[in-house]
């Protein structure tokens, strides 16, 4: 028998809503492979609103110091309070866990009417680098002292050219940031047997930041790989192609020529754009699972925000939560409840009874509300 220790944060605006559809799925997901022998124990930590209300803290220490010695975590969507000393809840908890890799698997699910003639094409792991990028949070407002600074001293002793009224923002991308990333996707690419790593930058025109990237993901195929990764067009034997596209022209592939495309790392802001845009190949958000993954850490999250204006309504879509949990499943190695899961969510697709987000887009689709559906998708198990 095997327990696995789960910390979770059930998040605020739909989190609480999704948590409660979510969860009854992935323990009888276990039961149904498992009969009792694998099971997971969930404990909660709080952040978020219902921190706030609790302990008088959005990021409470105690939520810091049980993640900094876990592996394994769920959390619901987070809304950062405006003025309350965070940037962001979500990109804080990145930052401070080095959580550097965010994965996104998209797959198209049957049933789902997609605004892409072959949807079916889309299947595709995005690797997107969280810590650096235009994320660090690195920037000061137009006109503040700081900015002025700033700006001062690029222009005297640099020779920059900048409207002394810019904000201004810094765009940190390191060789041991872009490596790191590369080589999660490398692995997992030869790992699950892919054909290719495509490394998606905008090296043109950022040719230090996003050329870095390019740069230093292609050395450590050349120096790490050797026999293994191939660059596209050179001879030689590799189970997988490491390539390269530029970010605009990527979108434009993806819609066109999905079918050509595996695994993708990308830099910060390329990833959040694709990932998403992605996402809507193959029915939104509320199927679009995934990871903020560190060395040690892994923290499963769905891909949507808060959405306050749904929240408490019972309209939300809880799969991207659900099959967020399948993905901490495989993880571990618990691939039989993780295939029910998946399978379960299509099976509940092709029945024609999901949540408004889905039934906007599948003909004669009813409407259930975020209990219904996670209680069709747990019957479908």
């Amino acid at each position: 028998m095997s327990t696995r220790t789960v910390y979770y944060i059930e998040g605020d605006g739909i989190g609480p809503e999704v948590w409660a559809a979510a969860r009854p799925v992935l323990n009888a997901a276990l039961e149904k492979a498992y009969a009792g022998a694998n099971k997971l124990d969930w404990k909660e930590l709080l952040a978020g609103g219902k921190a706030f209300k609790e302990t008088g803290e959005y990021l409470p220490q105690v939520t810091l110091d049980t993640l900094s010695n876990a592996d394994l975590a769920m959390k619901g969507p987070l809304q950062t309070p405006v003025g309350k000393g965070f940037r962001s809840l979500n990109v804080t908890m990145r930052q401070t866990f080095d959580l550097y890799a965010c994965i996104r698997p998209i797959k198209y699910f049957k049933g789902i009417e997609s605004p892409v003639k072959r949807p079916d094409l889309v299947d595709i792991v995005v690797f997107r680098e969280n810590t650096e990028d235009v994320y660090a949070g690195i920037e000061w407002s137009s006109n503040s002292p700081e900015a002025k600074r700033v700006i001062e001293f690029l222009v005297d002793e640099m020779g920059a050219k900048i409207d002394s009224s810019a904000g201004i923002g810094i765009k940190p991308i390191t060789p041991a940031g872009s490596k790191r990333l590369v080589r999660r996707a490398l692995d997992f690419a030869l790992e699950q047997n892919r054909e290719s790593v495509t490394l998606v930058h905008k090296g043109n025109i950022m040719k230090y930041t996003e050329g870095g990237f390019l740069k230093w993901g292609y050395e450590l195929a050349a120096e790490d790989y050797a026999g293994k990764v191939v660059r596209d067009g050179e001879e030689g034997e590799g189970k997988v192609i490491i390539n390269d596209r530029i970010a605009d022209a990527m979108f434009q592939e993806l819609l066109m020529r999905p079918e050509k495309y595996s695994v993708l790392a990308t830099t910060n802001l390329n990833g959040d754009y694709l990932s998403d845009a992605l996402a809507a190949q193959v029915g939104g958000l509320g199927l679009a699972p995934g990871v903020n993954m560190g060395d040690k850490l892994a923290i499963y999250e769905p891909t949507h925000g808060t959405a306050p204006t749904i929240a408490g309504k019972d309209m939300a879509n809880p799969g991207s939560l659900i099959l967020s949990g399948a993905m901490l499943l495989e993880h571990i190695g618990w691939n039989e409840a993780a295939d029910l899961i998946k399978n379960s969510v299509e099976k509940s697709l092709a029945a024609k009874k999901v949540t408004v987000d889905l039934s906007s887009q599948i003909s004669g689709a009813a409407t259930v509300g975020c209990k219904e559906f996670g209680e069709i998708i747990l019957a479908n198990l």
